[in-house]
């Protein structure tokens, strides 16, 4: 198969000058940064995603991807909601919940937590936090002995120093009027159960009993805080909730796991944004290897620059020529780094060689996450980048006049 001449003269370029030497040690450095720069990129990208989809993964762990709340506080009725949205193909399951800030004390510590009552029966269909038991189940939660069930967080348990089966006392400031004021409302419950989610806002700030016990100790009855939904895909979260919406009305409002954790969701984006940006230069400052190893080229080819001229090859073809062998050295590098960058990702990923305290990050290594749209997107700026550090060395070859370097031949 005949190459175009400019094609062979590029790849000839780079080629040592001595014969079987291979490629020329200035291709290798330059390929080499363009290499080091994508593989730093990518590792470093799917480092960010692997954390992003941990925090994600916990998140929607402990709380469902949609919820139905109500503008009045409480939700009576609730299961006439439930008919309205039970036709909605991409709801997958439902369960109804209680929500409120309590204190719990124990001896003599005390810590301010949310108190979510639950349905034992529904909620592992809702969420997933039966998945982050430590110790007991949600079973456990039925009233035994006239007591009602807890569990809680294992940072709280460390906090306050109770295990399995010792009783809490859970003190909530709302209470009823009594000659003196607002009197609080107290109650004895009995820790059935310890879960570990892996993240310290939940772990120490949220506790969980039945539905039921939730009712009667916030006094709602039978009404409810909301309804917990869970999708077929998270992702179009933004649209069912919409709908559901517009089917819903005024009193109801829906709101989705976007929407509830917005700011951490969007300063994680932008911070992976950032980090593409800085490490982006890593690439630029490699593709001046490439500058300056064609600017020594067309230096050091201006008889063959003058040769070729003179048999007829025009200024654009002589372009082509250092244009092709800048892109040539740029996709060399762009393909060894990632390469290189899959391959450290895999190993770290598989054998975990970098721990991390789990006590401080709860992850005991760091956790890496290969996407295919991040590899797409390093790979294309590497060589677009590549290819535009060739523009001016080019341009400096086709302006060369033949008749100097052959004046004196």
């Amino acid at each position: 198969m005949n190459l175009p001449y400019q094609l062979f003269i590029a790849l000839r370029y780079l080629k040592s000058k001595k014969k079987h030497k291979g490629i020329s040690v200035n291709t290798l450095i330059s390929a080499g940064g363009v290499a080091v720069g994508v593989m730093a990129l990518l590792v470093v990208l799917s480092v960010m995603s692997g954390f992003h989809e941990d925090l994600q993964r916990k998140i929607l762990g402990v709380n469902a991807h949609m919820v139905v709340l109500d503008y009045k506080g409480a939700m009576p009725d609730y299961q006439d909601v439930v008919k309205k949205i039970e036709g909605d193909d991409e709801i997958v399951s439902y369960a109804p919940f209680v929500m409120g800030q309590v204190m719990i004390s124990f001896g003599k510590r005390a810590h301010g937590v949310f108190l979510r009552g639950i349905d034992p029966d529904l909620e592992g269909k809702a969420t997933d936090v039966a998945r982050f038991m430590k110790e007991g189940k949600f079973a456990d939660l039925k009233s035994k002995d006239g007591i009602p069930g807890i569990i809680i967080g294992k940072e709280l348990a460390s906090s306050i120093g109770v295990f399995k089966g010792d009783l809490i006392t859970v003190l909530s400031p709302v209470g009823k009027i009594g000659p003196l004021g607002m009197l609080p409302k107290i109650k004895q419950f009995r820790i059935v159960g310890i879960f570990e989610v892996g993240m310290f806002e939940y772990d120490s700030n949220l506790v969980l009993t039945d539905l039921r016990a939730a009712q009667n100790f916030f006094d709602m009855k039978g009404d409810v805080t909301g309804i917990q939904l869970k999708l077929k895909d998270i992702y179009k979260a933004p649209v069912v909730r919409e709908r559901l919406q517009e089917k819903l009305g005024f009193p109801l409002y829906v709101k989705d796991w976007m929407q509830m954790n917005k700011n951490l969701f969007s300063a994680l984006k932008l911070e992976k944004f950032a980090m593409f940006v800085i490490l982006i230069l890593i690439i630029l400052v490699a593709s001046f290897n490439i500058v300056s190893m064609l600017i020594m080229n067309v230096i050091e080819k201006k008889r063959e620059i003058a040769i070729l001229k003179t048999m007829g090859a025009t200024d654009k073809g002589i372009m082509t020529i250092f244009m092709m062998q800048g892109l040539a050295i740029g996709i060399l590098g762009t393909v060894v780094g990632v390469a290189g960058g899959y391959l450290l990702c895999y190993v770290l990923n598989t054998y975990e060689i970098i721990k991390l305290p789990a006590d401080v990050y709860y992850l005991s290594h760091l956790p890496v996450k290969t996407k295919f749209s991040d590899f797409l997107a390093v790979s294309l700026s590497a060589i677009i980048i590549s290819f535009l550090a060739t523009v001016y060395p080019a341009l400096q070859a086709a302006k060369l006049n033949p008749v100097e370097p052959l004046r004196y031949e």
